[in-house]
């Protein structure tokens, strides 16, 4: 069946291509001169983080979260996020924007300031959501960042695949079934992103502190995974026990709704003992469910639907269908100053769509621990030269695999270049080809051998990238009617607040009864 699709694909012209919609959200951290976590507010001047569309925070207030809009070309999306950030730099003063995955220095939860969004009703819920967060999973694990990056494919597309896959369903059935088509195989393959991609091989020895751990000493201030790829996709990261429990199930949009659905219902004790609120009446949680929200459950992949307000994404889910699909497990590329470069980008829409072309069974219990296996084994020891995955159905060394799997895209970048007239697809593809041949390469790696290189721990060379990234940016500032629009946005943004925290027609207690009514 795959090697049909890719048949049927073959037999597009470049009339009926129509490119990727794409989009980004980036988050940074905001550090003092020195390294640590910032403790000032959001800088007034970057807007309301509850209602700007570009400028937000994620979890603590320090914790920047750049979006971008969607685009249908890689340039302008690099280029969305380079004015955005050019922008959130013309207003940091002597703060810098942390170039890592894994945070500055930090001195404990206390350190951590969680997000505020101001009086309304909906920002006040965001805000007891991420007290949630702190109670059920302490702070440190929400003060890791990485790039979130959003794929779809234009409706055009769809019709036209629809059409010639000869299926008959309603377009939005048939989009979510694809998209679901796609995750699985992404599940199938996210290790190789990891490998790939994963650049937090190292953290400071803050973020362990009175933590049990089997990372291997770098220096007085930082320790590492020799062998890891992402320290942030680890146990250390974003990892918590009751969310163990769950089986979430990435079959088909009705199976993920449903299993998520009870998650977001489902009493755990643990939380029914801390409460909603806590003596004084001070909200601690949203509720004391196994998930407050859709949001709380921490996946490499989501699958998405833009909400309206009020809205919950599941909600949005079931009523529309998948709009695009999320992709949650990449570092932040501390050599590159936005976070991400074109190269990944490229290399990222060229691996997804074949996710799309490729043979796609459910995937069954067996499968799915097998793959978690896999997945961690790369996340954990990824540069250990005796690691093999399980790969089409047997143990693979890991290069070898990821070999094989490179290998699979070159006629689809082949196609997608011919259409394009260009070689951005090839190019990419090359790119990490090479990674594969010369591991030394692999950016884990990299970042290790710069450190080392240098002399200095993870505190050290992260905030001399962070300083290097900040004065590239500064030397080329927004040009003047770019950075009027970009105020503009700001001010619009916080009057937008204000008329929001005017509307006093329902108190916070039943709006929250509101928003989680079915």
């Amino acid at each position: 069946m795959g090697d049909s699709r890719k048949g049927l694909f073959r037999q597009f012209s470049a009339q009926d291509w129509h490119g990727f919609r794409k989009g980004l959200e980036k988050e940074g951290l905001r550090v003092d001169p020195d390294g640590f976590i910032a403790q000032t507010p959001h800088p007034e001047g970057l807007g309301s983080t509850l209602t700007h569309s570009r400028i937000t925070t994620d979890y603590s207030e320090a914790l920047l979260e750049l979006i971008t809009p969607v685009c249908q070309d890689t340039r302008s999306l690099l280029q969305s996020l380079r004015d955005t950030h050019r922008f959130v730099q013309s207003k940091l003063g002597d703060e810098v924007l942390w170039s890592a995955s894994m945070p500055c220095r930090l001195d404990g939860d206390p350190s951590i300031p969680i997000a505020v969004y101001g009086s309304s009703n909906s920002g006040q819920l965001r805000h007891v959501y991420r007290k949630g967060l702190a109670v059920r999973y302490g702070r440190m694990m929400q003060s890791i960042a990485g790039v979130h990056y959003n794929f779809s494919l234009p409706d055009r597309f769809w019709e036209r695949w629809q059409q010639a896959l000869d299926d008959r369903r309603s377009l939005q059935d048939f989009k979510s079934d694809q998209y679901f088509w796609l995750i699985r195989n992404f599940r199938r393959r996210s290790w190789l992103l990891m490998l790939l991609f994963g650049a937090s091989p190292a953290l400071d020895a803050s973020f362990v502190d009175g933590v049990s751990h089997h990372l291997d000493r770098f220096s007085d201030d930082t320790w590492v995974g020799e062998p890891a790829t992402s320290l942030r996709m680890g146990d250390l990261g974003y990892h918590n026990n009751a969310q163990a429990s769950l089986d979430i199930c990435f079959n088909e949009l009705k199976t993920y709704t449903d299993t998520l659905y009870r998650a977001i219902h489902t009493p755990w004790p643990a939380y029914e003992k801390i409460g909603v609120q806590d003596a004084q009446g001070r909200y601690q949680q949203i509720n004391t469910n196994v998930l407050q929200i859709e949001n709380e459950y921490y996946s490499a992949v989501r699958p998405k639907r833009s909400t309206e307000r009020g809205e919950k994404p599941i909600q949005a889910l079931r009523s529309r269908g998948v709009e695009y699909v999320e992709v949650r497990c990449l570092d932040l590329d501390p050599f590159e100053p936005l976070g991400i470069g074109a190269s990944q980008i490229d290399f990222l829409d060229l691996f997804l769509f074949d996710c799309l072309l490729s043979d796609s069974d459910v995937i069954g219990d067996a499968e799915c621990d097998r793959l978690d296996g896999s997945y961690k084994d790369v996340v954990a020891n990824g540069r250990r030269e005796d690691l093999s995955i399980c790969f089409d159905g047997q143990q693979t060394p890991v290069l070898e695999a990821a070999s094989g799997l490179l290998e699979r895209l070159q006629g689809l970048a082949e196609q997608l270049d011919a259409f394009n007239g260009d070689s951005v697809y090839r190019d990419a593809l090359a790119a990490q080809r090479q990674v594969i041949q010369n591991p030394q390469q692999l950016r884990s790696q990299r970042v290790l051998d710069a450190m080392r290189e240098a002399g200095e721990g993870h505190l050290a060379w992260s905030l001399r990238q962070s300083r290097a990234h900040q004065a590239a940016l500064r030397a080329h500032p927004l040009d003047t009617g770019t950075q009027a629009l970009y105020e503009r946005m700001a001010a619009d943004s916080i009057a937008t607040q204000k008329e929001l925290e005017a509307d006093t027609s329902q108190t916070f207690e039943e709006y929250r009864k509101a928003y989680l009514a079915d």
